[in-house]
């Protein structure tokens, strides 16, 4: 039997919708942002995709070419920013993280737009940040991509292994067990930090296929992307405060106190700022 992404609404039961992700590791989740949401990314972003280098494919390169790829999508996109607090993602963060730790932040933010030609990217984990836990590991990795146009199995839909965050680390993939996400613009495919997954290739459109890449991690690990030097912090500071903190602009006492700092270095700061 060929795998399947089990799929749902935004608007259903929050408890069906983890135990769907949880049981396949994926999910797709329809309705998650309308037409005109998806224009205003596309406007906030289009000079930073229209000068990222799309590369000729390499297939010695975890990262394939024709793509463009943005990343600090927080300090350049506003819209992106109100998506990034969605109900639905901050419930399937709390469920699936806060199993470990006390507060949880995003992890890497990236635009990415999959040209003609592009080659699949190999299967991996996005846990694979962290080799020190034996696979399957811990719950440490919640990850996200938005349809910013729609995904096909022909314009490089996504790759996914459902089921396999539950597997051993030297089992691999069959090819009847990898299965290419489809969706219309607006949906969010959501798949768990073991699962295996890359990149779908794009022979056979004409199509450039445009995804957002939102994954979130534990409050006590390091970001794979350094939130911290790609927004500056007085526009973090800014920000509202439940935003500050999934960004990881807070200090963290559950977990021991990590990521203490002095507030009044900010307040000196925005002294200085104001001459």
């Amino acid at each position: 039997m060929s795998a399947v992404i089990p799929e749902c609404r935004a608007d259903a039961d929050p408890d069906v919708i983890y135990e769907a992700l949880d049981e396949a590791g994926c999910l797709v989740v329809h309705g998650m942002a309308d037409a005109e949401a998806c224009a205003s990314v596309r406007a906030e972003l289009a000079e930073y995709i229209e000068a990222a280098p799309a590369a000729e494919d390499d297939p010695e390169d975890f990262y394939p070419g024709k793509t463009h790829r943005v990343i600090a999508l927080m300090h350049r996109s506003p819209t992106m920013r109100e998506l990034m607090m969605h109900p639905v993602a901050e419930q399937l963060g709390d469920r699936h993280l806060l199993t470990n730790c006390t507060k949880w932040q995003l992890n890497v933010s990236a635009a990415l737009e999959i040209g003609p030609g592009a080659r699949d990217q190999i299967l991996h984990r996005e846990e694979d940040l962290f080799p020190y836990f034996p696979v399957p590991r811990p719950n440490l990795i919640l990850a996200s991509m938005w349809a910013i146009s729609d995904f096909t199995v022909e314009n490089g839909g996504t790759q996914l292994v459902p089921g396999s965050h539950r597997w051993s680390a030297d089992r691999v993939a069959e090819p009847a067990e990898i299965v290419r996400a489809q969706m219309p613009v607006g949906s969010v495919l959501f798949w768990l930090g073991g699962t295996l997954h890359g990149g779908g290739a794009n022979v056979t459109s004409d199509d450039w296929r445009y995804g957002i890449v939102l994954t979130y991690t534990l409050g006590w690990l390091r970001q794979e992307e350094n939130q911290h030097l790609s927004m500056p912090a007085a526009e973090a500071f800014a920000l509202p405060e439940a935003v500050r903190d999934r960004l990881g602009f807070s200090m963290d006492y559950g977990d021991g106190g990590l990521g203490f700092y002095d507030p009044s270095v900010l307040v000196a700061g925005k002294k200085r700022d104001r001459g």
